[in-house]
């Protein structure tokens, strides 16, 4: 497997991380199925959701793949009075990744990114390696420290 802007960023880093490939399905993209196939835990792999705020432009959220996006809290703590989800068709153009393969690291540009408080429940996390059926694996801090991530509650209904 050749390594992704991701991986190479990381390595730049000395940041130490697995890559776990997995089977692709066209058909379901979802975190929950990717976690089945890497053998983790829904709430392990985090996806990362590409946003734009009226005030700052655009913003990544990385979050639990189980669940939802809070767009207020997102707005609230990124200086913003609206966050909304960018437009699929845009996604590729601001962050070099398509559907199902974003990841917060090694994007086109550095945007920034708010990590859902969850991310340090874990010994190490899953996110995406910048395509599709590939996951790294890390330590949350060493993703926090990555993509310069603030933390905060992000996700619905907590």
């Amino acid at each position: 497997m050749k390594k992704t802007n991701a991986a190479r960023l990381l390595d730049g880093l000395h940041i130490h991380y697995e890559l776990r490939e997995y089977e692709v399905d066209e058909n379901d993209l979802g975190a929950e199925n990717v976690a089945h196939k890497v053998g983790l835990p829904p709430g392990q792999v985090f996806k990362t959701l590409v946003t734009r705020g009226d005030k700052t432009g655009v913003l990544m959220a990385i979050i639990p793949g189980c669940e939802e996006l809070d767009l207020k809290t997102l707005a609230a703590v990124s200086g913003n009075k609206k966050v909304e989800m960018v437009h699929l068709k845009e996604v590729l153009a601001l962050t070099g990744y398509i559907r199902g393969g974003v990841s917060p690291i090694g994007a086109k540009k550095r945007y920034p990114v708010y990590a859902d408080t969850t991310v340090k429940n874990w010994p190490v996390v899953a996110i995406s390696a910048g395509i599709r059926g590939c996951q790294m694996i890390l330590l949350p801090d060493d993703l926090i420290k990555a993509t310069a991530a603030k933390v905060h509650d992000l996700i619905m209904n907590r």
